[in-house]
């Protein structure tokens, strides 16, 4: 009897930088008119036809933003870009073209990053991105990725953080908390896996919101459905670090205060009762827990009645003066509760609270 062999890997040294930049890229086409020059050539040129240029940026570090020991590279590689693009579409921007750039250790082999690749080509497929171009390097800390996101829109269409008035109400998409739980669900089993290697996970039934957290979507079909509505946002972000952090942005930038209803804050079941199984309050899921990538906007009370029964949204609070501050209104009663934010902080590497 013959026995199967594990595949031989290859070692990236095999393959070399420019070598293995070809190796990765050299599947990904063109999507966008935009863009004239891609990979290949010392840098990408597009072609924006006399709109204006966004731009956003992220770094992803192993051991700080992500775990492999539970995150497949394939996924990673697709959140990582869902991540950037999340930001385009928070400026009600359509996006176009990525920059990937890796620094990464001896201990990946090509096909590694080529299942990391898979998972970015993926995305570009699913968003109508183009892969223009970016960097590799090596790594003596993991794997770090950054990448660079751009989009291309006409100015009266782009939507900041500094737009909102008072009365202005308070929008978000989706539904929250679902990503924190999700990854709290896969912190649990991995820490019950290193103890024992021979116990099973727990995964059945937590499907959602383990997608909410590996799988993520940006949601760049807002914009769209906004138009079809006939509402452009007075002010607009991307909820990354909870829904409390990125309603103080948006009173910082906007210069308004904000009360948010707690029983207004939309989540789903399986968050709700996963929630409870971790003894949390559901609620502090969502303002706290981060990673929805869902979009919070403010828009003019004047178009309530074009927005107030669509599935896609919830009114969930509204400005009022900056001095009035921000808080939100306790489930049946008239309570007001000071937000503060509590969202990830990469340099405390815990909550941050200011």
């Amino acid at each position: 009897m013959f026995e199967d062999k594990e595949p031989e890997l290859t070692p990236i040294s095999k393959l070399g930088e420019f070598g293995l930049i070809k190796h990765l890229t050299q599947f990904f086409p063109i999507l966008n008119d935009s863009t004239e020059l891609g990979v290949g050539d010392d840098a990408a040129v597009i072609n924006p036809n006399g709109k204006k240029v966004v731009l956003t940026t992220d770094v992803l570090a192993e051991g700080v933003h992500f775990n492999l020991g539970y995150v497949p590279l394939k996924h990673l590689g697709y959140k990582a870009v869902v991540v950037n693009l999340s930001d385009i579409a928070a400026m009600n921007a359509k996006p176009t073209q990525i920059l990937v750039s890796l620094a990464v250790s001896n201990r990946f082999p090509v096909e590694a990053l080529e299942e990391l690749y898979s998972g970015i080509q993926t995305a570009c497929n699913h968003y109508k991105v183009d892969l223009i171009g970016g960097d590799t390097t090596s790594s003596n800390a993991g794997l770090i990725m950054s990448i660079t996101a751009v989009g291309i829109e006409d100015e009266e269409n782009l939507v900041k953080r500094s737009g909102a008035q008072p009365n202005d109400l308070l929008v978000v998409t989706g539904d929250l908390g679902g990503a924190y739980m999700g990854l709290q669900i896969l912190e649990r089993e991995h820490a019950v896996f290193l103890a024992d290697p021979d116990m099973q996970p727990e995964m059945e039934g937590f499907d959602y919101i383990l997608e909410r957290q590996l799988k993520p979507e940006a949601r760049t079909d807002v914009k769209a459905t906004l138009e079809q509505l006939n509402i452009k946002p007075t002010s607009m972000i991307d909820i990354s670090d909870g829904l409390a952090s990125e309603i103080l942005h948006l009173s910082d930038q906007s210069k308004v205060g904000f009360r948010l209803y707690e029983e207004k804050v939309p989540m789903d079941n399986l968050t709700i009762t996963t929630a409870d199984e971790f003894n949390l309050n559901p609620v502090m899921t969502a303002l706290s827990g981060g990673e929805d990538y869902e979009l919070l906007f403010t828009i003019s009370p004047n178009d309530f009645e074009k927005m107030k029964n669509h599935p896609d949204f919830t009114i969930i609070g509204h400005a009022v003066e900056k001095e009035e501050g921000n808080f939100m209104v306790a489930r049946g009663s008239n309570q007001l509760v000071a937000l503060t934010a509590q969202g990830w902080d990469a340099f405390l590497g815990n909550q941050q609270n200011d």
